[in-house]
């Protein structure tokens, strides 16, 4: 917290800090003989009629009254949360995400590019908004509106509360929806690939039938947009252990783009049966291995929050949260 130079805490933010993060302490009280302080920090996403709202970094928006304010101010952006963790932007990160997943069709409105790919995913089916769109927000948000409407698709914008805090607030008071909240994950590339090889697992460049056959996205047919979508990039590997004989299903499958000191993997998928024999961490070391040899030394994914099986397995692998991001669909849609 803020100090004078007597040592008592002070409030140093005010209404033309909206927008930056923000350390903020204010006091709760809680009936006439009890009170208590509130930590709370995020990115200050308005300040108005009397009332702070602050995004956290998981999403979430802490509404605090003027009044209870004790001190205040702007602190700079997260450390890395582990030791040996790679030192990365939000902006960075994003945007060589975005050019590892590519759509198959995008458009530019300012600082905001318009992605759509039949609906495969929503990352690639959704504007990312890295700038100013270049018109004033409803102006913006019509033409967005229009333009996934020709495309027979739902308007989504993804977000990143680091990054995109106040666009967030300003979407969900127009009504849009937040849905499909998922974290940015980085580790270290190397000690990935310093277990052992395993002979079980085969690389490839495209994903061919039988890494397709194991794909969850994949369950009723994988449409050709998807297709160019997954192989798209500036270099993609693709993994495969193959089943027990010629005619089973492969056993599991991992992707993985190298993209300068970047390694992003995606698709990793374990057949049911195949489960807890190692095979998820074989594939992510062969993908590792492959990435190194190419020059990278950084590795990201990207995981929805509620899926414990897969935190836990990334946890194990060195991976630390970067930042957290969702998606915002507009009303109606």
């Amino acid at each position: 917290m803020g100090f004078t130079t007597s040592g008592r805490l002070e409030v140093r933010i005010t209404g033309s800090d909206v927008g930056k993060r923000v350390s903020i302490r204010s006091l709760t009280t809680g009936g006439e003989r009890s009170e208590r302080f509130t930590d709370t920090v995020g990115i200050l996403t308005s300040w108005t009629a009397g009332t702070l709202t602050v995004t956290r970094r998981d999403g979430r928006h802490v509404e605090i009254d003027e009044a209870a304010l004790v001190a205040g101010k702007v602190v700079p952006p997260a450390p890395a949360r582990r030791r040996g963790a790679p030192s990365a932007s939000v902006r960075e990160l994003t945007t060589v995400a975005a050019r590892g997943w590519p759509a198959v069709e995008t458009a530019s409105l300012g600082g905001w590019t318009l992605r759509a790919s039949a609906g495969f995913t929503s990352r690639a089916n959704s504007v990312l908004p890295l700038g100013d769109p270049s018109l004033p927000l409803p102006e913006a948000l019509a033409h967005v509106e229009r333009w996934y409407g020709e495309r027979g698709l739902a308007p989504l914008v993804q977000v990143a509360p680091e990054e995109n805090a106040v666009l967030a607030r300003e979407l969900e008071q127009r009504g849009w929806t937040a849905l499909r909240h998922a974290l940015m994950r980085t580790g270290a590339l190397a000690p990935l690939a310093d277990r052992a090889p395993d002979d079980r697992v085969r690389l490839h460049r495209a994903p061919d039938a039988a890494w397709v056959s194991l794909y969850h996205r994949a369950a009723d047919a994988l449409p050709e947009e998807g297709l160019r979508v997954l192989a798209g990039g500036p270099s993609v590997w693709f993994a495969t252990v193959p089943g027990p004989d010629s005619e089973a299903p492969p056993a599991a499958i991992g992707r993985c783009v190298v993209d300068g000191r970047w390694a992003g993997f995606a698709a990793l998928e374990v057949a049911p049966a195949h489960r807890r024999q190692g095979l998820a961490t074989a594939v992510m070391a062969e993908l590792a291995r492959a990435a190194l040899r190419e020059g990278a030394s950084a590795a990201y994914l990207q995981v929805e929050t509620g899926n414990s099986g897969a935190l836990a397995l990334y946890d194990g692998l060195g991976f630390a949260d970067h930042h957290a991001y969702h998606y915002l669909r507009a009303p109606g849609a």
